[in-house]
């Protein structure tokens, strides 16, 4: 029972990193696809690619996850938190894929950790949660917003005296290196989050020992099913992004994706935070179209993305809680 019951709970997890892909494919390339610097198979297959290599280059983030929001449950009741964890995260994915809302999966994952962690009677490390999750959900949409208005300045500055037709011709080629950056930072963010749940699962089962490096056909897996999830693609969410907040141009495009990355690589080298790609980019795609004129942006369709995150967590914390009750009475 208890192999069976690891088997599945990494089966699941697997699934939910699938559900990553697809559902935040979308953030990786909307832009590079909507100024047409890519189309979009070009830009999900490179995208898929560059999430593999992404997930090989560090494990900072998946050590957070898998140490520092929840004590490390025990036993059935352990694995039972862990998939109900996982269901709340996915069902989450799912129903915002569906109405095309690009909400955080990272955040769907946490809240799924937290709500399951507090049905199962497990203790949460709330300054964990507060440092490493909620204080960058607050804080990494404003760098994000700040960040792209003021890299879209400077670009507009540097090229202020050039041809309007060379430079976007120029961007466009450039924003299939910074699309590349993004897809990277996305392998490097989300690919990670599945590790530290794979590795609770396994030290839960006495397979690993806490603390343990995390074996390589773990990275391995989570890239692969990454990488797939994202070939997949998220059209709807697609849509939003690329279309529904502002139309984008190459210049736009290259100055969102690039801030993006930054962000994206440097809070999980310097701080091992696991950020919300999602949140990174769709804020950096508001300050930069923030440089043409305030109300470029349409704030309608920001304010409906912002509140979506805003429920993430707990909606997610809900379901998991719920999954939890319902996989004690059956099987605990």
């Amino acid at each position: 029972m208890d192999t069976f019951a690891l088997v599945v709970t990494i089966a699941v997890a697997l699934f939910f990193t699938y559900t990553n892909g697809f559902h935040d494919s979308a953030n990786a390339i909307a832009t590079s696809v909507s100024t047409r610097a890519l189309t979009p198979r070009a830009a999900l297959a490179m995208a898929a690619v560059m999430n593999l290599a992404g997930a090989f280059l560090g494990s900072g983030v998946a050590k957070t996850v898998s140490e520092g929001l929840i004590e490390t449950p025990e036993g059935s009741t352990g694995m039972g938190i862990l998939f109900a964890a996982l269901i709340g995260a996915i069902v989450w994915n799912l129903i915002t894929w569906y109405f095309g809302l690009p909400s955080s999966s990272s955040h769907a994952l946490f809240g799924g950790m937290v709500g399951a962690a507090l049905a199962g009677g497990t203790t949460v490390y709330w300054h964990g949660v507060l440092d490493k999750i909620v204080i960058p959900m607050f804080v990494s949409p404003v760098v994000g917003l700040l960040a792209g208005y003021l890299v879209m300045t400077a670009i507009m500055w540097i090229f202020r005296k050039s041809n309007p037709h060379k430079a976007k011709r120029g961007f466009r080629i450039a924003q299939t290196v910074s699309a590349a950056g993004m897809a990277l930072g996305h392998g490097l963010q989300d690919a990670q989050k599945t590790m530290g749940i794979v590795v609770m699962a396994l030290v839960i089962a006495d397979v690993e020992d806490y603390g343990d490096p995390i074996p390589v056909w773990v990275k391995i897996a989570c890239a692969l099913m990454l990488s797939l999830g994202t070939y997949a693609g998220g059209w709807r969410i697609m849509r939003t992004l690329g279309r529904k907040i502002i139309e984008l141009d190459p210049p736009q495009g290259f100055a969102a994706e690039t801030t993006g990355a930054s962000i994206m690589f440097t809070t999980a080298f310097l701080f091992h935070a696991p950020i919300s790609t999602t949140h990174v980019i769709t804020s950096a795609i508001m300050g930069v179209g923030a440089t043409k004129r305030v109300n470029a942006v349409r704030w309608g369709v920001a304010k409906n993305i912002i509140l979506g995150w805003f429920i993430t967590m707990p909606a997610a914390a809900a379901v998991a809680a719920v999954s939890f009750w319902i996989v004690n009475l059956a099987f605990l």
